[in-house]
């Protein structure tokens, strides 16, 4: 049966405990794990750590960190932290992101993701093997580096995020799970076979790896509120967060809308990007209206042959009380 995630609200919230507290909701409500990206809100790690003490049983994860602000062997460190504060259930998700992060908030360079992405899976396995680092990559030259405690057994599972065919191939080649943002269920399908030909590229079999499947999710009282609040976090998506979700949703037959969406977002044309998301996108990228409506379009999701987990999203526009009221509906056991 597909697991049932949730991923917390990458917009900003009131405080770290409130944070924590949907994370000790999530458990309560039978969710298998908590994923918590780091964007433009708080630090992944001490929400997560700090979640760690407060639960018992949850799973724990970064849906993503990304590959340029910390060196390969930081991300490792922060692995096996994470791994030991929670009692090994922590997954460690990583990936390129995208240039306006990496270039604009970051200042770093963002060049060759893909390469840069396989040398961080590569070398933080190895830290986390307990063994010395010795790495001689396009990036990364390593060497003498070891963990100066105890390696964590079992070793966190590293994830990766991808987008295109290729970042989809290398993560079935050389991560252990593959987390999956934007897509509609069609487009998935697609993509799915990319991951399994990097599977057999790393004499791999995909059924050892965990295909996450983020939905933007939404069920309120107010189902029109539900929908436009979905709508809204599509169209910014595609239109704000540059070029790379424009290009993914283009890839799955929707290259026209892909393109007008965000060039209507970048003239500041909001309302027209919102009803062109409105009218040909939002039943194929999430579930939203009221709770018998988004229950029964999540369901669509979770039928999806080669998907492990679907994880529950939150529109950045959301409040608290609505994120709330959202994972209390799309709940395993609700």
């Amino acid at each position: 049966m597909t697991e049932r995630d949730v991923f917390l609200p990458v917009g900003a919230q009131p405080s770290l405990d409130a944070l924590v507290d949907q994370i000790e909701r999530a458990e309560e409500l039978g969710y298998d794990r908590a994923w918590l990206p780091e964007s433009w809100g708080r630090e992944a790690a001490t929400v997560l750590a700090t979640a760690a003490e407060r639960t018992d049983e949850i799973g724990l994860g970064t849906s993503i960190l990304n590959v340029y602000s910390r060196s390969p062997s930081l991300l490792g460190q922060l692995a096996a932290s994470q791994q030991e504060a929670s009692d090994g259930r922590f997954r460690l998700g990583v990936g390129p992101s995208g240039p306006i992060v990496i270039e604009n908030w970051h200042g770093r360079d963002f060049g060759n993701p893909l390469r840069h992405t396989r040398e961080t899976i590569e070398v933080v396995k190895q830290v986390l093997s307990g063994e010395v680092v010795d790495y001689d990559g396009e990036y990364h030259d390593l060497e003498g580096f070891r963990l100066r405690c105890d390696p964590p057994e079992p070793a966190p599972a590293v994830d990766a995020a991808a987008l295109g065919p290729k970042a989809v191939e290398l993560a079935g080649r050389f991560a252990d799970g593959w987390h999956a943002v934007n897509y509609t269920r069609e487009g998935l399908r697609e993509r799915l076979a990319d991951l399994e030909r990097g599977a057999e590229l790393g004499d791999r079999s995909v059924d050892d790896l965990r295909v996450t499947l983020s939905v933007g999710c939404c069920a309120l009282e107010d189902g029109d509120r539900a929908r436009e609040l979905l709508v809204q976090h599509t169209a910014f998506y595609i239109g704000g967060m540059g070029t790379y979700y424009r290009d993914n949703l283009a890839r799955q037959g929707y290259e026209d809308v892909a393109h007008e969406v965000y060039d209507a977002w970048q003239e500041d044309d909001r309302e027209h990007a919102m009803t062109l998301v409105r009218e040909e996108l939002r039943d194929q990228m999430g579930a939203a209206g009221t709770p018998e409506e988004a229950r029964e379009e999540l369901q669509s999701f979770l039928d999806v042959e080669g998907v492990d987990a679907v994880n529950v999203s939150f529109p950045r526009g959301a409040e608290v009380e609505e994120v709330m009221r959202t994972m209390e509906v799309m709940a395993p056991d609700a």
